[in-house]
């Protein structure tokens, strides 16, 4: 069996251009630092530190993507959550202390960021009415030295975000946040509507060491943007003018980025591109948005590596050799690192303690999250989950799974509430990815409430189904050909932790308990093989694997206790409408089911869901 782990960073063996920033000075905590402060500095369980140094090369890389909005990290005791538990404050200490080391080896260290900053936490989305998603928290990432960013699907979505990006983000970077197929409608100064590019199309820039670099940005084919926002195909992308130019010239390396997975998508037309022109020009790729750790090489002179999700995973590119690739045809020699984002890994690799680890700077960002996250109210407490209820640890359905308590017992009980058609038989259909992470023993509060399910969809129901029929709609629409279809069609799934190859047996599960430091001495937590050399050894940390589970695209709610011909409702998330009808429509031939069908069932939200059955359950 093959997992692939999400993380949210990865350090890349590539460079860094500048040196720690003004006011970045190194200091102890003191004495009287905030509670809180104090209280992450030391994690409350023990954990297993790195068991190797990073090697690092020329060009090296640290690498975030599909962070959505963890900037406070991940701050409850169920495993794996604390080797996921540093903040964006001590990953700012950790970048300055890296730009340091660097500096003393006299090598190149660059920071990207593969986007994906929107809809994830509380800090995000807990934002008050009027407000712009993650407006606020992005002014915490503007703070670290990014090099190159790109953007993401979850920028998208909606208008007033990409237009909040393209105003009071992209500016920030100067240059350097890069969107090579993505452009906005904005108002030129004649006061008329114009397609412009969100970010840069690419940039050319010289690194401290008179390295040449081109990058450029890239998106999948994303076919789920909102209006006056434009996604062109990479396949088009690459055949303009624009382009042809861009690479024209050759440089040390091309840096590409881009909010796309590095294996099963597009990159290989970007490489082919780029090598029609340049057959051994150094390649080294920075992909997302499938949410876990990940590396191909395309050819012996290119690498490209994923670095997870959620702020759990931070992707070291480090090792890249490209002095040694000059004035020869030779295969280059690359390494990379997948991170657990803790404190104990970043003084571990920066060989600092408790005491000479933070920088102010980092300090600083520490206490405006907390701020923020207060001024959000998202420590407001609906009650207390007695257990862990998992997305993929746990069967489905189970006493554990998240979706089943989510559908089964959550939805039915919110629903009802001050309903007029409670009384009335129903049947509840859901996407089951629509939930996006675990519900975890303690405290259930807004943040957690924002996290597991950010999304304000509604729900919607067609009344008089015969529950016959109604019954038949969840086996159809989890066929695999119409399961292919919709994602297809909507180009945008929220990814499990964990990929599977169902072609292995479990020699690979043996072999790598019997790495070193494995076994009983390891902590459950990310365990990876990808497609790179040395493909079992890419972890920073050793663990033992997590169990994992399939859950159905669709899931339903327990289905009344009623003859097939009784007439009950079919209730269901707002978007899956125009797919619901058209089933119900091959089901049967009695009557011929419109949208003009389809009404409110409630006014209570899909985010507001668990709250209210936390509130009504759990206390």
């Amino acid at each position: 069996m093959i997992f692939k782990l999400t993380p949210a960073a990865i350090l890349l063996g590539l460079a860094l251009r500048s040196t720690a920033c003004a006011g970045d000075h190194l200091h102890a905590r003191d004495g009287h630092a905030h509670q809180h402060l104090e209280s992450r500095e030391y994690p409350q369980v023990p954990l297993t530190p790195p068991y190797r140094p990073l090697v690092w090369g020329d060009l090296n890389v640290i690498h975030t993507t599909d962070t959505h909005g963890w900037l406070l990290g991940h701050q409850k005791t169920s495993w794996a959550e604390p080797y996921y538990s540093g903040d964006l404050g001590d990953f700012s200490s950790f970048v300055t202390h890296m730009k340091q080391i660097a500096l003393h080896k006299d090598v190149d260290l660059l920071l990207i960021d593969s986007g994906d900053l929107h809809d994830g936490t509380g800090l995000s989305d807990g934002y008050p009415p009027g407000d712009v998603d993650a407006h606020e928290s992005n002014k915490f990432i503007k703070r670290l030295p990014y090099d190159l960013m790109t953007i993401g699907n979850h920028e998208l979505y909606g208008y007033a975000d990409t237009y909040d990006m393209y105003t009071n983000f992209v500016p920030h970077l100067a240059g350097r946040y890069l969107t090579s197929n993505v452009n906005i409608t904005v108002f030129n100064s004649d006061g008329k509507p114009e397609s412009v590019p969100v970010g840069n199309r690419y940039t050319k820039f010289t690194t401290r060491k008179g390295r040449r670099i081109t990058s450029l940005g890239v998106i999948f084919d994303f076919t789920g943007n909102d209006v006056n926002t434009t996604v062109q195909a990479v396949g088009d992308m690459v055949k303009e003018q624009w382009f042809v130019e861009a690479i024209a010239e050759e440089p040390d390396a091309f840096v590409l980025i881009g909010h796309m997975p590095v294996s099963n998508d597009s990159w290989p037309t970007v490489v082919n591109a780029v090598r029609a022109v340049h057959p051994l020009t150094p390649i080294l790729i920075f992909g997302g948005h499938t949410h876990i750790r990940d590396c191909t090489q395309y050819d012996g002179r290119s690498m490209g590596i994923e670095s997870g999700r959620y702020m759990e995973t931070i992707g070291a590119k480090l090792g890249a050799d490209l002095d040694a690739a000059k004035h020869n045809r030779d295969n280059i020699t690359f390494t990379r690192r997948y991170l657990d984002q803790n404190r104990v890994t970043y003084e571990y690799h920066t060989r600092t303690s408790n005491r000479s680890f933070d920088t102010d700077h980092g300090r600083s960002i520490t206490r405006g999250l907390e701020e923020l996250a207060a001024r959000f109210n998202l420590s407001y407490l609906y009650g207390t989950a007695q257990q862990d209820y998992t997305l993929s640890y746990n069967p489905y359905p189970s006493n554990g799974s998240l979706v089943s308590l989510f559908i089964e017992d959550a939805v039915p009980y919110a629903l009802a509430i001050n309903n007029t058609r409670d009384s009335i038989p129903n049947i509840i259909i859901i996407d089951s990815w629509a939930l996006r992470f675990d519900l975890l023993k303690g405290s259930f509060t807004k943040n957690d409430q924002l996290t597991i399910m950010p999304y304000q969809d509604s729900f919607l129901y067609i009344a008089n189904v015969t529950s016959g029929i109604a019954n038949q709609l969840l086996p159809a629409m989890n066929k695999p050909a119409a399961i292919q279809q919709r994602k297809r069609d909507e180009t945008q799934a929220v990814f499990s932790s964990h990929e599977i190859d169902d072609t292995q047996d479990s020699a690979w599960l043996e072999e790598i308990d019997d790495r070193p430091g494995a076994g009983g001495q390891a902590s459950f937590g990310y365990v990876t093989r990808d497609s790179c050399p040395d493909a079992d050894n890419a972890d920073d940390t050793l663990h033992t694997l997590l169990p994992n589970y399939d859950v159905p695209f669709y899931v339903g709610s327990i289905p009344p206790n009623v003859t097939a011909d009784t007439p009950i409702d079919v209730v269901f998330l707002n978007f899956l409408g125009k797919e619901i009808i058209g089933i119900l429509n091959s089901l049967q031939k009695d009557k011929t089911y419109t949208m003009h069908d389809v009404s409110s069932y409630s006014p209570t939200l899909a985010s507001d869901i668990l709250g209210l059955y936390a509130q009504g359950m759990w206390n």
